[in-house]
């Protein structure tokens, strides 16, 4: 089934009136480092006097490709084993010699079994993974030149729910062509995740911070950037930092971070947000569990520091199951490890609620996709679903309310056929407009609002707009990202739009002028709404009534 090229929203029955664009960003206009043209000529150099540069632990060593300097694994935290296990991170040892940056750091421990089970996940997302260790506190750059121009810095938080991934996992993820498209330096890393990182041991005698230890990573590698990015060509005073899914509530929690104040100064969060951190009481009530899964007793942290990292990953997993009544008495819709209102390392309350912190000021941009669950991308006979059966399958998730909220989205989108309506649905953006309103009422700062509904012609026309999906948009990686697009003309144009757009968001706090029409800043009254497809309009809240029977 060949897409239309029309925009979604539209093709569902809801009215868009596409506004006027802006003129589209071309190279010239962002002063792009000439690419060597295809051919004989060299596009890879290497060697021991190329691409060197310092940092304040030592120098590290990386290689020129297509023109832009890149350097891999540079540590900025020490190894996090040991007696570092569940502690803030420390400072790595500095070194006398050059050390080489030409390979991506481990990754943090994670479950690897099984990770590649799934073939049709393993073909659309491409995952690379290499080592896991806990020596892990590792950043990559890449830049277009070490020099004073002082460029714009981007930091990316990948995603995996606080549990999963890497700095690297998606081709997508990689910063090349951003850093030439745009002219910025573009940072990627790697930190502490699950019950690693986020073990609450304060109440059995470890650390107060073993609660946000992941977090503090993130924290620890900003502060390398504020300090060492001007070596890469990097502006350390405009950083901004984007992360997807579980990445986006990475941002919103570095935003309500105490120790993140002044490290970074623009914001998005893509597919995700957090609006508080995770109960103290029942992360303090988890960490005795932990203790108690382990066989010791409250005071023995150190014991559990010397247990083999995966077998620390079973007995924790196994205490969130023996938590799971607890949990449930407590209200906590998800247990398991995350980052901890303390109210010392992160903020106990709900966020964004002062018009008076450090947040206030940051300008955020917000984005999700049309169909971030897709329930038939590998399921054919799903396609001709009735609506009577989409209500039977919701009322596992909604109850006997399942037939008034596929009521109203029908009514919402009136030409959406059913199998559509369900994505929409367990897609919906409850989430992003609480985020939304939450952080327009500080105030000081706009916040931008977007909605991703670009479809790839892959999988016979079903993988529809997914969770992912639009990352490779952002990045002008279309044609990196082949199987989360296709590649060509059609994703490319739309995302030298979306490129150019997030650049300038990038340099000035304004995506206006990059290429998408303009786009003013979200208020509760009016949800204003970028559509991001082959024709981008500004919308108006276009499923705020659908929206209304999820309350």
């Amino acid at each position: 089934m060949k897409p239309s090229r029309r925009n979604f929203l539209q093709s569902l029955g809801v009215g868009v009136a596409t506004l006027g664009a802006s003129p589209a960003v071309t190279a010239s206009d962002l002063s792009v480092p000439k690419v060597p043209r295809a051919g004989d000529e060299q596009i890879l150099f290497v060697g021991d006097n190329i691409a060197i540069a310092n940092t304040e632990y030592g120098k590290v060593r990386g290689f020129i490709l297509r023109g832009i300097h890149q350097f891999l694994g540079v540590s900025y935290g020490a190894d996090t084993s040991g007696k570092n296990r569940f502690m803030p991170p420390q400072k790595p040892t500095p070194w006398t010699d050059i050390r080489p940056a030409i390979w991506w750091g481990n990754s943090a421990p994670q479950i690897m079994e099984k990770r590649y089970a799934n073939p049709y996940a393993s073909f659309v997302d491409h995952w690379n993974y290499d080592d896991v260790s806990e020596d892990c506190l590792k950043l990559n750059v890449w830049t277009p030149a070490l020099d004073s121009q002082k460029r714009p810095v981007v930091v990316w938080l990948h995603g995996g729910g606080f549990v999963n991934g890497n700095a690297v996992e998606q081709d997508g993820y990689h910063g090349e062509n951003l850093a030439r498209f745009g002219n910025v330096v573009f940072c990627s890393l790697n930190h502490r995740l699950g019950a690693l990182g986020y073990t609450d041991l304060k109440a059995a005698g470890g650390s107060e911070a073993s609660g946000n230890v992941g977090n503090l990573d993130m924290v620890m590698a900003l502060e390398w950037v504020k300090k060492n990015i001007a070596n890469f060509g990097g502006d350390p005073n405009n950083v901004t930092i984007i992360g997807q899914s579980g990445g986006g509530a990475k941002v919103t929690t570095l935003m309500n971070m105490p120790s993140a104040k002044g490290l970074f100064h623009k914001a998005v969060a893509l597919s995700g947000s957090s609006l508080a951190g995770v109960n103290k009481e029942y992360a303090e009530k988890l960490g005795l569990k932990v203790i108690e899964e382990a066989g010791l007793k409250p005071g023995e942290v150190d014991k559990l520091q010397q247990i083999p990292w995966r077998q620390y990953i079973d007995i924790a997993n196994r205490a969130v199951e023996k938590m799971a009544d607890e949990a449930k008495r407590m209200n906590i819709q998800r247990g398991g490890y995350s980052p901890v209102g303390d109210g010392t390392y992160l903020a106990d309350g709900a966020f964004f609620n002062d018009p008076n912190h450090f947040s206030a000021a940051i300008p955020l941009m917000i984005c999700s996709t049309f169909h971030e669950q897709n329930p038939d991308r590998t399921d054919a006979s799903l396609e001709g679903i009735s609506l009577a059966e989409v209500k039977e399958k919701l009322k596992s998730r909604f109850g006997d309310k399942s037939g008034e909220i596929v009521d109203a989205y029908a009514k919402n989108f009136p030409k959406a056929r059913p199998i559509e309506i369900w994505a929409l649905i367990v897609s919906n953006r409850k989430n992003v407009v609480a985020t939304a309103n939450a952080k327009s009422s500080q105030q000081k700062a706009p916040v931008y609002v977007a909605w991703f509904g670009w479809q790839p012609p892959l999988f016979d026309g079903r993988m529809r707009a997914f969770h992912c999906d639009d990352i490779c948009f952002w990045f002008y990686n279309t044609d990196l990202m082949l199987t989360h697009t296709g590649g060509g003309k059609r994703p490319r144009a739309l995302s030298e739009k979306m490129a150019g757009s997030f650049i300038n968001f990038v340099k000035t706090g304004n995506p206006n002028g990059g290429g998408l029409p303009t786009w003013k800043p979200y208020t509760p009254q009016n949800g204003e709404t970028m559509i991001l497809d082959d024709l981008p309009a500004l919308a108006n809240d276009p499923d705020r009534e659908a929206r209304k029977a999820l309350a």
